[in-house]
């Protein structure tokens, strides 16, 4: 079997199981065969902290931590609502107002997980060498050329084209036949 069957079929693995071990070693023995070396573009600053909290848990559990949130809220409102001592009011209103702080925090954190994930469209080439063009048909310039096992991400389709992106930033068009999409669209 070619090491590019492999590849595909561990990043497959990676989509269903993201931090088991042996497919991430299995992907770097992998990865090492493959003829194009791309670097990868690092995040900085602000982007990466961002990213990093955002990656931190799945979509569904940022979703449980705002429904349990949001539930905290609601309990520490009818307590404040339903106190008579200034002190325990007062603990009430800073309680509920943080919880319904986190509610909307760890929402935003949950769709942009989601949106993530939704927008997450790798594919491996299979190709042993396909042409890379600067617009979705045969007569445009290439731009760049990939070899078999180079995983991309798919941007847009036309037709029997698709847009993909490398990890060093290069975008450029494709024919589909040239690669196998890893998630079903």
């Amino acid at each position: 079997m070619q090491y590019y069957f492999k590849l595909y079929y561990f990043e497959k693995a990676l989509l269903l199981k993201p931090n088991d071990k042996e497919i991430l070693q299995n992907i770097s023995f992998a990865r090492n065969m493959t003829v194009d070396d791309i670097d990868i573009v690092p995040d900085v600053g602000l982007s990466k902290l961002f990213k990093n909290l955002t990656n931190m848990l799945s979509f569904d559990m940022w979703a449980y931590i705002s429904v349990a949130s949001l539930i905290l809220f609601v309990l520490m409102y009818l307590f404040y609502y339903f106190s008579y001592q200034t002190v325990k009011k007062r603990f009430a209103f800073i309680g509920s107002g943080s919880f319904l702080l986190l509610t909307c925090i760890t929402l935003f954190f949950a769709f942009n997980k989601y949106n993530i994930y939704k927008n997450y469209n790798p594919a491996i080439v299979f190709s042993q060498e396909a042409l890379v063009k600067a617009e979705p048909n045969l007569r445009s310039e290439e731009v760049f050329r990939l070899h078999e096992g180079t995983k991309v991400q798919i941007l847009d389709t036309v037709k029997n084209w698709k847009k993909i992106k490398l990890t060093d930033g290069k975008t450029g068009w494709i024919s589909s036949d040239d690669m196998k999409a890893l998630k079903e669209i």
